[in-house]
């Protein structure tokens, strides 16, 4: 053996080759063949079909053959007797030639592979009657990479992987191994130092503490969701109600020792929960695998894998298809605007910054401790994108919501000057993740029709609800957290000061049709610090309970599609956190049944009359019917159906009952009253007008007739023309 062929040896006994078929398998020179396998801790090697008996090279763990090459056949089986003298057959891997395509390589490198999802990872599939799973990943800078797991003791020299050239993929076939099996992949920087990584595509892993991917195959689950899914598409959203119950799973409820629930346990209980509210869909915070139940799943390392805290991605399945079957929809909170510095997930994945950007200025989110992804580089958008795909192919979620957008947007996000790095043009928008997003929101709506894309952005930017050849983002609905800080502020002052701030319930409406808004009372407001929300209200319990009544009232009559987090809809006391399930012992309360009672009333009411959700982004569906009366802090608005019907929502925000209190109304006839936020049924003090009263043609507030009513206090009215 010559020199070279001495190197080749060295470099895979210390697990540095780039292609070991070079060196493994069987090599064909003519009538001949040469079988060489590596083999650390045998002691015996041979060839089942064959009485062939491998040679062992001193002093190394390679075994050799070289004869009439009929005597193996093209895809032959290793036996071995270890050194613990165990027995072990097997087919060689390397005898298996690479099986990736190059079209799906040439797009992945284009960043077009939609579903690259489909062809990295791990998938199990049968070659020429051999049973077996292919592996690949994707590491460019990598000098070496290999597959280690339990079926190989966990060391990196037994199965290194093949270098795809320039694609920057490497790939493996290894017969025998079954689903279920551990694993990650051990790499070699060009530097020398050796990691240890999970998956990046991985569908499955370990149970916290523990990470290890698992190998997973197609999933043989059988959907029975056809009628949700084909109603879905036809649907027009924007002129449904859409009412979301955000739901942190680990939270919700717990088993009687505090264990978490599997995910169709859950199911059950949430879809009987969620119709019983009245709610249209369910938000989960994010159920992508991550390490630390304090990240709430914010700090993803599983992009293409359900948490393995609440079961497999089977029973995920399991869950969305019971919801579907229950009339219930399902959007995910998905997180591209960054990723944790675990070392077993992407960070330096190869050794070097190839999810993330080199530059911390570019790079890294201080306030988080995070890695900001690399939008321009077109493997990384290809990773997000199929991810997002993923999630709504594999598991027929209804949409995703887009966490941390105006972090994405901006290149002096959260930074001081000279922090940060212009783009080319000398500006601080991040025109990289402007495109990676138009064109994920792009692929998603063309990929699943009826589907949403929300984003939570709480800037300034334009268009990010309006369709990309606008110019626009491309995303569905935006979350309008101006409305919610606004609104929040003030229901937070004493009733006596609130006419001192009147311009923050009215402010909003200046921009309330520019994009399409989700109102959202979510899980940011009553966490860190920031107490629940019926914390937040002022005065005494009375008061505190009937302004969160007043609160709930003026969202859900405010034109926007409704968001609220879980516990709000009985008002727990405590602030959340995701250690316990929620304080449902307060359903015994009747405070808290009332607020319950009226949150179903006002999803109700919501769904079922047009006026409340046909024109929610038209301002066609909104009218004043009067803004300016802050002395009294005192509100009164129409919402209009496109049938020409209409309900009338007057607001009192003070402690103070207003009898007489007239406002101008576009009909004649009698009005009856349909709700009462201060009805004792939601426990209030009934305070109103019993049921019904009658226009005067009397011109006031600018409309041709007008009522006279009694308002109640931290109360509000919805009358509905008879």
């Amino acid at each position: 053996m010559d020199r070279s062929q001495k190197d080749a040896l060295q470099t895979i006994a210390e697990a540095r080759h780039h292609d070991p078929f070079e060196v493994l398998g069987r090599h064909v020179d003519g009538k001949e063949v040469t079988v060489r396998v590596f083999l650390p801790r045998a002691s015996r090697v041979g060839i089942a079909e064959t009485e062939i008996d491998l040679v062992p090279r001193s002093g190394t763990d390679f075994f050799e053959w070289t004869g009439p090459a009929e005597r193996v056949p093209e895809h032959y089986r290793i036996t071995w007797t270890d050194d613990a003298g165990q027995s072990h057959s097997r087919h060689d891997p390397y005898c298996f030639g690479a099986m990736l395509e190059e079209f799906d390589l040439h797009l992945f490198n284009e960043g077009n592979h939609w579903h690259a999802y489909n062809f990295l990872g791990t998938h199990p599939r049968t070659v020429d009657e051999v049973d077996g799973v292919l592996f690949s990943v994707w590491a460019p800078n990598a000098a070496r990479v290999s597959i280690v797991g339990e079926f190989n003791n966990w060391d990196g020299r037994v199965h290194q992987m093949c270098s795809r050239g320039g694609s920057g993929v490497w790939e493996l076939f290894l017969p025998g191994v079954e689903t279920g099996s551990l694993y990650r992949f051990e790499l070699r920087s060009h530097s020398g130092e050796v990691l240890t990584k999970n998956d990046p595509y991985a569908n499955a892993f370990q149970k916290r503490p523990d990470n290890a991917g698992l190998v997973t195959g197609r999933s043989d689950y059988v959907w029975e969701d056809r009628l949700w899914m084909t109603t879905r598409e036809k649907q027009d959203w924007q002129k449904a109600a859409l009412s979301v119950y955000e739901v942190h799973l680990g939270s919700w409820q717990r088993a009687s020792q505090g264990e978490f629930l599997n995910y169709r346990d859950i199911a059950h209980a949430l879809a009987e929960y969620v119709n019983e509210l009245g709610f249209t869909h369910i938000e989960l915070l994010p159920i992508t695998e991550h390490p630390f139940d304090g990240s709430w799943g914010y700090q993803t390392t599983g992009y293409f894998a359900p948490t393995s805290r609440f079961g497999t991605p089977d029973d995920f399945r399991y869950f969305v298809d019971h919801l579907h079957q229950k009339g219930i929809g399902i959007i995910l909170d998905w997180v591209p605007a960054h990723f944790p510095k675990d070392t077993h997930a992407l960070a330096r994945f190869d050794g070097s910054a190839l999810y993330e950007h080199e530059d911390p200025r570019q790079g890294e989110h201080r306030d988080w401790g995070t890695l900001i992804f690399n939008y321009g580089r077109p493997e990384v958008k290809n990773f997000l994108i199929s991810s997002a795909i993923y999630w709504l192919e594999e598991f027929h979620l209804d949409g995703l919501r887009v966490d941390a957008v105006a972090s994405m947007l901006y290149l002096d996000y959260s930074r001081e000057e000279g922090d940060w790095i212009p783009n080319q043009h000398g500006g601080r928008e991040n025109l990289e993740a402007v495109e990676f997003m138009r064109h994920m929101n792009s692929v998603t709506h063309e990929l699943f029709p009826g589907t949403l894309m929300v984003a939570e952005e709480s800037t300034a930017w334009p268009q990010v609800s309006r369709s990309t050849w606008l110019g626009g983002l491309g995303f569905s609905m935006k979350w309008n957290m101006g409305w919610m800080h606004d609104t929040l502020s003030y229901l937070s002052k004493d009733p006596i000061f609130r006419h001192y701030h009147h311009d923050q319930l009215t402010f909003g409406l200046l921009y309330a049709f520019t994009e399409n808004f989700v109102l959202p009372f979510s899980h940011d407001e009553v966490v860190h610090g920031k107490g629940s929300l019926l914390d937040k209200m002022p005065g005494d319990q009375w008061q505190r309970f009937a302004s969160l009544r007043t609160l709930f009232t003026y969202m859900f009559s405010y034109p926007g599609k409704k968001l609220l987090f879980m516990g709000n809809e009985f008002a727990q006391g405590r602030e959340w956190s995701e250690e316990s399930e929620l304080d449902w012992y307060l359903m015994d309360r009747p405070q808290h049944q009332g607020i319950k009672a009226l949150i179903t009333e006002l999803n109700r009411l919501y769904r079922e009359i047009p006026a409340f959700h046909d024109l929610e982004f038209d301002a066609g569906g909104f009218e004043w019917i009067d803004c300016h009366d802050a002395s009294q802090s005192v509100l009164s608005f129409l919402r209009w159906a496109i049938d020409g019907s209409f309900v009338a929502v007057i607001l009192n925000f003070t402690t103070v009952p207003r009898a007489y209190y007239r406002i101008g109304l576009p009909a004649s006839g009698s009005y009856r009253e349909i709700f009462n936020s201060d009805s004792n049924y939601y426990g209030g003090t009934n305070v109103g007008n019993q049921g019904l009263v009658s226009s005067e043609p009397v011109e006031w507030m600018g409309q041709p007739h007008s009522v006279e009513l009694t308002l109640p206090p931290l109360g509000a009215l919805i009358l509905q023309l008879e």
